[in-house]
């Protein structure tokens, strides 16, 4: 059970249980939310969000697709996911914005378009696919559901409906014995895990699936892209088939949950050196750098919480 920290809602901070929407809600009916997750981590300056402002673009973005606005300023925003980090006393912690239509009857098509619900929480959360996993590699499988079709749902829009599919995905894989999907794009090719983008090491190429395979353009895909940069190592996003994949020398898994974590194992046939391969490691030790000073904050991704 996790422990129950105030939550920013509707432009104040709230005690937990008193942040209730009601059952009418267009959200709960039609999947009409946007949101982010967002990590903070204790770092030696002391606490800070990683690339904040980032996020909180791709969430004005997400609203915008979808006619949800946001009745606050980015301003506002940025200081009430502060604030709500700063309440909890949490040093590390995960961030999730949420903008979602509120009663606004039932129909497709909201009657009112400006009532919304917007909340900021927060929770303690480790390594989403294990602290092993983070260590010495995940098994994951390609699974039967494909992500979304161009000219469906946007995939570019961080949307709560988005997320059915990406269960879907999870839910065979767990079934199946592993731990992550990867889903297939409508064109057989890669796309991406449930909710992680996808990275490929082979015969020293780093490849990538491009933004058209169906995928978000994951914030923490754009770090790894640049911190592959720092290390003089080139990203090369393209179309992959699944062939690819599973004779690829290494393999990771990029997002803000997953962090940086490897891939082990394919459909039970072995990746690499069947654990963290050495270049997943060097990119793991840019990445945790961030946030203990191993690696420098070149770019101001970091924004501490007693700026």
């Amino acid at each position: 059970m996790q422990a129950k920290f105030k939550i920013w809602f509707n432009g104040e901070m709230r005690e937990y249980d008193d942040c209730q929407v009601h059952v009418m809600s267009h959200a709960l009916h039609y999947g009409s939310s946007v949101f982010e997750g967002i990590r903070s981590y204790n770092t030696p300056q002391g606490p800070a969000i990683f690339r904040l402002d980032d996020h909180l673009k791709r969430l004005y973005h997400s609203a915008a697709v979808y006619r949800i606005p946001i009745r606050y300023s980015f301003d506002e925003m940025r200081e009430a996911c502060m604030e709500t980090v700063r309440e909890s006393g949490l040093d590390s912690a995960y961030i999730r914005p949420l903008v979602m239509r509120g009663n606004c009857g039932l129909g497709l098509p909201p009657k009112e378009l400006d009532v919304v619900d917007i909340a900021v929480m927060v929770q303690s959360w480790g390594a989403y696919l294990g602290e092993e996993g983070i260590k010495n590699g995940i098994r994951a499988c390609i699974t039967s559901w494909q992500r979304l079709a161009p000219n469906t749902i946007p995939t570019g829009a961080k949307a709560g409906g988005n997320y059915l599919s990406s269960q879907l995905i999870s839910f065979e894989a767990r079934d199946r014995g592993f731990e992550e999907g990867i889903a297939l794009g409508h064109d057989g090719l890669l796309s991406e895990g449930s909710g992680e983008n996808l990275f490929v090491l082979k015969n020293g190429l780093v490849l990538t699936p491009p933004v058209s395979a169906s995928i978000l353009g994951g914030i923490t895909r754009d770090t790894i892209i640049s911190l592959l940069s720092d290390l003089g190592r080139e990203t090369t996003e393209q179309t992959l088939s699944r062939e690819q994949l599973y004779a690829a020398d290494e393999a990771f898994f990029t997002g803000t949950a997953v962090e940086v974590t490897p891939i082990r194992q394919v459909d039970h046939l072995v990746i690499g050196n069947g654990g963290c391969g050495p270049l997943t490691r060097q990119v793991q030790k840019a990445f945790f750098g961030l946030f203990n000073s191993e690696t420098q904050d070149t770019r101001n991704w970091l924004c501490y919480l007693q700026e």
